[in-house]
């Protein structure tokens, strides 16, 4: 089980993101009929921004945040097929809750495509809750939310 903090990407970790986002969601293309839009993203841009965090060396998983005013988006969790299993997405999971507290935002928002059926269950065991399904171009989309309370005990 890995267990280290998630740290800021590099430039460096460019090619390793974009290893990592195209193992994870590679597999949603044939199912969805398209190509999953974290595969198509900016990689070097959100990197550059500040808004990819990774674990691993090698990079084994990342998670891709964007603060807003009132909450923490989540753009993207991926963690390489390989590490599946280990606990690793639960690590980034509530490393995206503590980033949110601690710079003092309220909840986590995100989305899945309806097509990816066990991020919804994912995401659902993790606590948050369904805002609305919708149509975002090509894509059919869950938007989800979780209203962070106070920090977790323990």
């Amino acid at each position: 089980m890995i267990h280290e903090t998630p740290r800021p990407a590099v430039p460096s970790d460019v090619p390793a993101v974009k290893a990592v986002t195209d193992a994870a969601f590679h597999h949603y293309i044939d199912r969805i009929g398209l190509v999953p839009a974290p595969m198509e993203a900016d990689h070097a841009a959100n990197v550059a921004a500040g808004r990819v965090f990774v674990v691993g060396d090698p990079v084994a998983g990342l998670v891709v945040v964007v603060p807003e005013a009132d909450h923490l988006y989540l753009d993207e969790v991926a963690v390489h097929p390989d590490a599946q299993g280990t606990g690793l997405g639960r690590v980034l999971m509530e490393w995206v809750e503590a980033r949110a507290r601690q710079l003092g935002l309220p909840e986590v928002r995100l989305l899945t495509n309806a097509m990816m059926w066990e991020n919804q269950k994912l995401y659902e065991r993790y606590g948050y809750e369904v805002v609305e399904r919708r149509a975002d171009g090509p894509y059919d989309r869950i938007h989800y939310r979780k209203v962070l309370n106070s920090p977790p005990m323990g």
